[in-house]
């Protein structure tokens, strides 16, 4: 099977500041891995979005004393938790079970980037989590004209909830930092594209290209 980019549907669903934001778009070659590993997608997706909860309730946490975080990180969680609720049900109705995998090296290879010190460590972590949420909406919507319509009907609403993630996430960066957050930003955009275009070994949602699919399409 080969998979096609389709842009003007990618661009059709995603605002053009989400896609401005990232540095490169989805490749092809990691369209046709997905759609050959239908299990460990959603296996992957389910334990992504549990993470982003508890990546937000670990938020929660640290910052009490920042309420828009403190508001927005409630909303946040809650949502995510809900989605891997949706996630495992889709499973189970498609007899897929729900196992631990080892994670991609996405989030880390992102994470080993941060400042050890507020309150810079925070404003890194927030960008981290809009690169996050934006390259996960740009994925369904590369994902979406390949699904069936119930799997791609489900990812059209992702597409809008997590859009609003990337917002709220930017939003908290430009808010709370104490600098000014576009020297970050482009740092985080350089390594995130690397990540996605770069070979990797195991299939995974935020994965990069198969190691032998020679140069990303």
């Amino acid at each position: 099977m080969h998979a096609t980019h389709d842009d003007s549907c990618i661009d059709a669903l995603l605002p053009a500041e989400l896609l401005a934001f990232l540095a490169c778009r989805t490749p092809g070659a990691w369209v046709e891995w997905a759609l050959a590993n239908p299990e460990l997608l959603l296996i992957d997706h389910a334990q992504c979005e549990k993470k982003a909860a508890s990546t937000a309730m670990s938020l929660l946490y640290r910052y009490v004393d920042k309420p828009l975080l403190l508001s927005k990180m409630s909303q946040l969680a809650r949502e995510e938790l809900l989605h891997f609720e949706q996630v495992v049900t889709l499973m189970e109705s498609r007899g897929i079970v729900y196992r631990h995998i080892k994670a991609s090296r996405y989030a880390e290879g992102l994470r080993q980037e941060v400042r050890p010190q507020d309150p810079e460590r925070l404003l890194d972590i927030l960008i981290i989590g809009a690169f996050i949420e934006a390259r996960s909406c740009e994925r369904f919507a590369c994902l979406i004209p390949h699904l069936d319509d119930e799997l791609a009907k489900f990812y059209r609403t992702l597409v809008k909830s997590e859009g609003r993630h990337y917002e709220d996430y930017l939003m908290l960066a430009r808010h709370l930092g104490s600098e000014p957050i576009e020297p970050r930003v482009a740092f985080f955009a350089e390594r995130e594209a690397s990540l996605i275009i770069s070979p990797d070994t195991a299939f995974r949602f935020h994965s990069g290209v198969p190691f032998h699919s020679g140069v990303p399409s």
